[in-house]
């Protein structure tokens, strides 16, 4: 759970989302997509703080907070108030949203926010809802919602509901970078062709990050081409993620335009990510751990870091 401070706030980290690999299956009779997808989490995210308040009021500050509203529409808005009608909480809060990840980028900032908004309330409304519920409430919010809301590295299946602990991840440091450009979901996946592809679920537990590296090589993004079409530069990220030193695999994530790499330890990353920001500054790059586990960072500081090493 989240941290309480001593002045009654609460802070969670909306830590971003990765699909490290992620596979169509099939579609629903209503049009929704079935997926298969091992997700796991990046040490980078936004910050969100929750203080008591009779009323439940949102403020969004930080990098990218004049891309996102903070109306009725804001997800960690919406997440709050279904909370509060589900679990019947007579009070309200004053939310704060550190806005540190880009909008529509295929790493889950608003589902991860709308999931940090969630734990942070349960902890200062001292509610909890039966598993049941608060799974469908998750759902009800958008499709990667119940995965950042469990917090850990998971095979997600289904529409985003189905969700399997994945095996133990090896410690690996990771580079996210996003060339500015929004990508819209429903059209990335309008755009898709082709035959459907079979799960790809592996029990195996990978010894190092060059193994698993190994395994996702022989797994892919089957969203990659359509957001590549849609996004060009989509392409030029992957292909300068993949060319830096270190660089174990190169992937997007989700329907984009986010695109990311895998590296053994934190130095080749770090520099990657420098070297990345210094010859693109319109890009948003940031480096940091691949985590199989979001949840302990909240509890190794109240504070949520920004992480990264460049930006846009």
């Amino acid at each position: 759970m989240p941290p309480a401070a001593t002045d009654g706030a609460v802070r969670a980290i909306a830590a971003a989302k990765v699909n490290l690999y992620l596979h169509v299956t099939g579609r629903r009779d209503d049009g929704y997509h079935l997926l298969d997808s091992l997700v796991a989490f990046a040490g980078i995210g936004d910050a969100l703080e929750a203080r008591p308040a009779a009323d439940l009021s949102l403020t969004v500050e930080g990098p990218f907070a004049q891309t996102l509203s903070a109306d009725e529409n804001n997800l960690a808005l919406r997440a709050a108030r279904a909370l509060k009608d589900a679990s019947g909480a007579t009070t309200g809060a004053r939310i704060v949203l550190q806005k540190n990840l880009p909008v529509a980028s295929g790493i889950g900032g608003g589902s991860a926010d709308a999931a940090a908004t969630i734990r942070a309330l349960m902890r200062l409304w001292n509610v909890r809802p039966d598993e049941a519920r608060l799974g469908a409430l998750a759902l009800s919010l958008g499709a990667d919602v119940p995965v950042c809301l469990k917090g850990r590295a998971v095979f997600m299946g289904g529409i985003g509901e189905d969700l399997t602990p994945a095996p133990a991840l090896p410690a690996a440091s990771i580079v996210l970078a996003n060339p500015g450009l929004p990508v819209a979901t429903p059209e990335v996946f309008r755009r898709r062709q082709g035959a459907f592809s079979p799960p790809a679920r592996f029990s195996e537990t990978p010894r190092d990050a060059a193994a698993l590296a190994e395994l996702l090589r022989t797994r892919r993004n089957d969203l990659e081409a359509p957001a590549r079409a849609l996004c060009p530069a989509v392409g030029e990220v992957l292909d300068a993620l993949a060319r830096r030193p270190g660089a174990l695999i190169a992937r997007m994530s989700g329907s984009g335009a986010t695109c990311f790499a895998l590296f053994d330890g934190p130095g080749p990353a770090a520099e990657a990510a420098l070297a990345l920001g210094r010859a693109h500054p319109g890009w948003w790059v940031r480096a940091g751990a691949l985590e199989s586990d979001a949840n302990r960072l909240e509890s190794k500081t109240a504070a949520p870091p920004a992480g990264g090493t460049a930006a846009r």
